[in-house]
């Protein structure tokens, strides 16, 4: 009989183990590993069987062996101990709390569709959600005022399994909050908070707030199943990323306003202060900001304009996509369909729904953008890697028109990983004994005390690894097969599948077809060769889920699967089903190598290969993502690309030709090359210099203290300066931004270069030789301080454009004729060749994040 219902009944602990409570609550023993062998302790075999989940383990343990640990001093001893150190953690003053606090944010609200911080908590599909949860942990071990927003999907993303043919199945389990480590957040008389939304038709879709307290971090998750919904409400929030268009936009909604309205919720009942930096990690909660301009209009009786103004100030938008497919569109009537027609009938009444619109507008005149609508809403924004910035540059320039790529307002700070969570304990004990603390760790100069350690120690912290990762992988593989339909009398052979002392490479991640999980088969003779070398073998190790409605990418998985399934090569080459945080673990720990071959340049980031570093890995890449800017030559390995080749199939067997010469001619010699000691000097060498060199700057520790110190800190600032009250009147810089706004917009169809005039320079002008030009402006009525003129001056190609100009600020020299302007400068030729130049315009306010924010130049 299979039970009507399933929910999850909390042990009682007895008093003395209270403690054990708060300790399986708060997830940070997810990344601390004392705290872990704590639970591990009351019962190994059951810590295993509960997936290493302490809320799953207490559930579970006998009574009588919880009144038997309430007598063991030993294990009472250790209990008081990790409890002393939580409230340690959770108080004392962090690095944050060093800076001055005059200039930091008082609050920061982080907004993500998804959060990977433990594989207890399945609310995550790939590395935009682990990027998501590594951003909390950073920001908790750094003490940064963060509350965190999500949404709660009652089947997480998908549990996959293979079919016997190699097809990938989806399973979608039920999970159980109240069997998880989260509790309700509730109001003082304790009923559970609702956060509600008008829906089309007068429905109204509610949720109850979950909270997951991330170390000293809240994540607020909501929750539309409950009975307070409509059946059809109900499913808003049941699977991550699953669903049409209709039931995509009802989770953007949710997640956007209802994750405004949760923290208001969170901070009134728990006393905090309001968050006074938003930060939007992706489009998809991009409806906060709308939420936020209602607020003003609602509570603060501010025109919508100066609303937009103080929202603007405090927004930060970080994008991952570097292609405009992988933007989250929706049909304009179905966005107008939420927001009413005239905005009376709709979800925020007080918002003009052609205002909403317009933050969505893109080329296609039906479509609303949800990553414009991002950068419309945010003073900041940001790419996850210095060469993701720069496509994103390219992709997003049609915002800003007039102006070159490079100058569009979008910068970049690269991605880090958090280091306990992904570092293997092996090493987090050898960086403790290097310099004394963890915490430490942050600092490269620690990093350089590698030299210190005997390059035999290395290898075998590495060979340990690799043998774990190999006995993790067979117990994998046979559990792949029984549930494939093989019978244990099939399987004698997984006994001895892989070798510990095999060189072992690694590919694992998300199977769009830009990332080519099947370019390694492109040759699979040559391939087939490399697994089998009688005196240089390799393995590999292949995972990754595709998304469901991917039948392109669930062939790539079947493909390697067939490949893999033949008796030849079994023993040497495996998918592994269901990738996630606990597998993705034993993989970076293990994998001698880390294989990434996209699509150059359609990986943003890529942190699988920092998290590989982080371990001792080399990296095997096309110098995409955050390979590309800190490839060095000596930390692995660079895939030759043949990016920009319009024939595909071309590039592909171009670059797979390349992997196969660079296994053959350098990876495995260098690996197999051993002293007499049997330890390959070479190759280990290049792992310390990997560790020292790319160790701290992979850290998610160094990407939070970025983005304090580069885009929360200033943004906070923006907004206290932009919220400042003027001769008393409350919000007055932001209205008087708001009124220059109008002017400008007005006035720039009108402004004029009239005449540009150039003087001073000899008949063979030299490097250095000395420039004056001069510009007569008609303003349009503007004044001459509420502009920027710019002599533009660089290099020239055959048709005259600018190459690399450099920018030089023009003086306000008088008035001219018919009211215009003069305005000069004199500078030295920056470059020699074949020189030009040309003058523009650009609006100038002291409270806007630069002169190009508003898109408007006007050119000589």
């Amino acid at each position: 009989m299979k039970a009507l219902r399933r929910f999850t009944v909390r042990a009682h602990l007895p008093e003395r183990l209270a403690a054990l409570g708060r300790l399986s609550t708060n997830l940070r023993w997810s990344w601390d590993k004392p705290t872990q062998d704590l639970f591990a302790s009351i019962d190994p075999r059951l810590w295993q069987q509960a997936g290493q989940d302490p809320v799953a383990l207490l559930g579970a343990v006998a009574p009588a062996r919880l009144d038997e640990l309430a007598e063991d001093e030993q294990f009472l001893n250790a209990l008081d101990q990790l409890a002393a150190d939580l409230d340690d953690y959770l108080s004392r003053p962090m690095w944050y709390q060093e800076q001055d606090s005059k200039s930091m944010p008082s609050g920061i609200a982080y907004f993500s569709m998804e959060f990977g911080v433990a594989e207890v908590l399945p609310n995550y599909s790939g590395g935009l959600g682990i990027l998501a949860g590594d951003h909390l942990k950073s920001a908790s071990d750094l003490g940064l005022p963060l509350i965190a927003v999500g949404l709660y999907y009652r089947s997480g993303y998908f549990r996959q399994s293979l079919t016997a043919d190699g097809w990938q199945h989806e399973n979608y389990p039920s999970l159980d909050p109240q069997g998880l480590p989260l509790r309700l957040l509730a109001d003082a008389a304790g009923a559970p908070v609702l956060v509600e939304l008008a829906m089309p038709d007068a429905k109204v879709l509610r949720a109850r707030v979950w909270v997951a307290q991330v170390g000293r971090i809240p994540l607020l998750l909501l929750d539309s199943d409950i009975p307070e919904n409509e059946h059809d409400l109900r499913t808003v929030t049941d699977r991550l990323y699953g669903g049409d268009q209709e039931h995509r936009i009802k989770q953007e909604l949710l997640a956007g306003i209802g994750g405004i309205r949760a923290i208001r919720a969170f901070t009134a009942i728990e006393g905090r202060p309001a968050p006074d930096v938003y930060h939007m990690n992706e489009g998809h909660a991009g409806f906060l900001g709308v939420e936020r301009i209602r607020e003003y209009i609602s509570e603060q009786k501010l025109d919508f304009d100066t609303a937009l103004t103080l929202v603007r100030a405090s927004t930060v938008f970080t994008t991952h996509t570097p292609v405009p497919a992988g933007i989250d569109r929706f049909p304009v009537e179905m966005v107008q369909m939420y927001f009413g027609d005239d905005g009376k009938d709709g979800l925020l009444p007080e918002v003009p729904v052609g205002r909403v619109l317009a933050f969505g507008a893109e080329d296609d005149p039906s479509k609303f953008n949800m990553a414009h609508m991002g950068l419309r809403l945010a003073q900041r924004a940001n790419g996850v890697s210095l060469l993701h910035g720069r496509v994103s540059r390219a992709m997003f320039d049609e915002l800003w028109p007039g102006f070159d790529p490079a100058e569009v307002p979008i910068g970049s700070i690269t991605n880090g990983v958090h280091g306990p969570t992904w570092a293997a304990p092996q090493w987090i004990e050898l960086g403790r004994e290097l310099a004394g603390s963890t915490e430490a760790l942050r600092e490269p100069n620690v990093w350089a005390r590698l030299q210190q350690v005997d390059t035999g120690h290395i290898w075998w912290i590495r060979s340990q690894l690799r043998a774990l990762l190999v006995e993790d992988v067979r117990q994998r593989l046979r559990r792949s097969w029984l549930e494939r339909g093989a019978s244990e009398a099939e399987l004698g052979w997984i006994a001895t599948a892989f070798d510990p002392d095999v060189l072992t490479i690694g590919f694992a991640r998300r199977v769009p077809t830009y990332k080519r999980l099947t370019l390694m088969l492109r040759d699979p003779q040559r391939l087939e060769a490399l697994l089998l070398d009688k005196d240089r073998p390799l393995q590999l190790i292949v995972a990754g889920k595709s998304h469901p409605a991917d039948d392109a990418g669930k062939a790539l998985i079947q493909q390697i699967v067939k490949f893999a399934d033949r008796p030849e090569v079994r023993h040497r080459i495996a998918f592994l089903p269901d990738y996630d945080m606990s597998m993705a673990r034993q993989l970076y720990w293990g994998c001698d190598v880390w294989l990434n071959n996209p699509l150059r340049p359609l990986e943003a980031c890529g942190t699988s290969g920092m998290k590989s570093a982080l371990n001792g890995g080399l990296n095997l890449s096309i110098r995409d993502g955050w390979w590309d800017e800190w490839y060095d030559g000596e930390n692995g390995w660079e895939i030759p690309t043949a990016d920009g080749l319009a024939d595909e199939n071309r590039r592909d067997d171009i670059e797979a030709a390349a992997l196969y010469n660079l296994l053959e001619q350098s990876v495995t010699p260098t690996f197999y090359d051993r002293d007499d000691k049997g330890v390959p000097n070479r190759w280990v060498e290049m792992v310390r210099h990997t560790l020292q060199g790319l160790g701290p700057k992979v850290l998610a520790s160094r990407m939070v203290r970025d983005y304090t110190e580069k885009y929360y800190a200033p943004a906070a600032q923006s907004f206290r300066r932009t919220s400042a009250p003027i001769d008393g009147l409350p919000f007055g810089a932001a209205r008087e931004l708001s009124a220059y706004r109008q002017r400008v917009r007005e006035a720039w169809p009108h402004i004029e270069i009239t005449d540009v005039d150039s003087t001073g320079l000899p008949d063979t002008p030299l490097l250095g030789s000395e420039l004056t030009l001069t510009a007569t402006v008609a303003l349009a009525g503007l004044k001459p301080d509420e502009v920027d003129v710019q002599a533009v001056l660089g290099r020239v190609d055959a048709s005259d454009a600018l190459q690399d100009p450099v920018t030089v600020d023009m003086v306000h020299s008088g008035s001219g004729d018919g009211g215009t302007d003069i305005f000069s400068t004199t500078t030295p030729l920056p470059v020699a060749g074949s020189v030009g130049y040309t003058v523009r315009v650009l609006p100038h306010h002291p409270l806007l994040a630069g002169d190009n924010e508003l898109g408007l130049v006007t050119l000589a």
